[in-house]
């Protein structure tokens, strides 16, 4: 995809952009890729157009670990999901 590529949810799915956690232990020990959980935790980048959206851009967000579709946008991981797939808004 382009570096200005947008992209428009459609309907009550959210694009969101997974937050990665720190990458290393509590002892400070570096992971390596393959150790690392999968991100749980999110912010919203763009919301669908259904009128009763739960969540807004801008939210951190609370998701399943094996939840939507992974897409990569200019370079960036990204998930896009139903909204109803979402567990919390993290505050």
């Amino acid at each position: 995809m382009s570096d200005n590529t947008t992209i428009e949810p459609l309907g009550i799915r959210v694009l969101v952009r997974p937050i990665e956690k720190e990458a290393k232990t509590s002892s400070g020990l570096l992971l390596p890729e393959t150790a690392k959980e999968k991100p749980q935790i999110g912010e919203v980048i763009a919301v669908g157009d259904d009128e009763e959206m739960p969540v807004k851009v801008g939210q951190k967000v609370l998701f399943p670990k094996y939840t939507g579709t992974d897409i990569k946008l200019d370079g960036v991981e990204h998930i896009i999901m139903d909204a109803t797939d979402l567990l919390a808004i993290v505050k």
